[in-house]
């Protein structure tokens, strides 16, 4: 099986989007994303996909989950489940699963590693939200804060949790 993280951006109240946008515009938040997932596998459903301004991210493998096998997602790959499409990367291959609430809370159980942005405000409007933690399976690792200024309207930071062994 492949490395897993999880990434995502939440709010306060675990808010990750309202109407298949981002809660909030963190210039930050989005050159980390970049920086972590270039070069490397992003997996996402079809709403996350179809939300993407310029469709495909560049320079990465992109990965939709999708009942619709007949799906058209140009400059993606569609597999029907997430099973199958971890099937398809390699062992050693990090797969950064980025959404939404469905690919998540199934990814969850099998990740080696969450990159949580944590944003320290709530969000006028959400109407997804990201599945609860259970934190006694996660050592955090690395956390960065940041405060907000000019270009960012609210204090955030950058979490790192590694899966516990048992």
């Amino acid at each position: 099986m492949p490395y897993l993280i999880i990434i995502a951006a939440i709010d306060k109240n675990n808010g990750i989007g309202y109407q298949n946008d981002l809660l909030f515009y963190l210039p930050n938040d989005l050159k980390y994303f970049k920086e972590l997932t270039t070069n490397h596998t992003v997996l996402m459903g079809r709403k996350t996909y179809e939300s993407l301004p310029k469709g495909a991210l560049p320079n990465r493998r992109n990965i939709v989950l999708s009942s619709n096998k007949e799906l058209d997602c140009p400059g993606a790959e569609v597999y029907s489940s997430l099973e199958e499409a971890l099937e398809n990367c390699k062992k050693d291959e990090k797969v950064y699963v980025m959404g939404g609430y469905s690919v998540y809370k199934k990814a969850i159980k099998l990740a080696n590693e969450l990159r949580l942005t944590y944003i320290h405000s709530e969000a006028k409007n959400v109407d997804v939200y990201f599945p609860k933690i259970d934190y006694s399976q996660w050592e955090k690792v690395d956390c960065k804060d940041h405060t907000k200024d000019d270009k960012h309207s609210c204090d955030y930071s950058f979490a790192t949790y590694l899966k516990v062994k048992n």
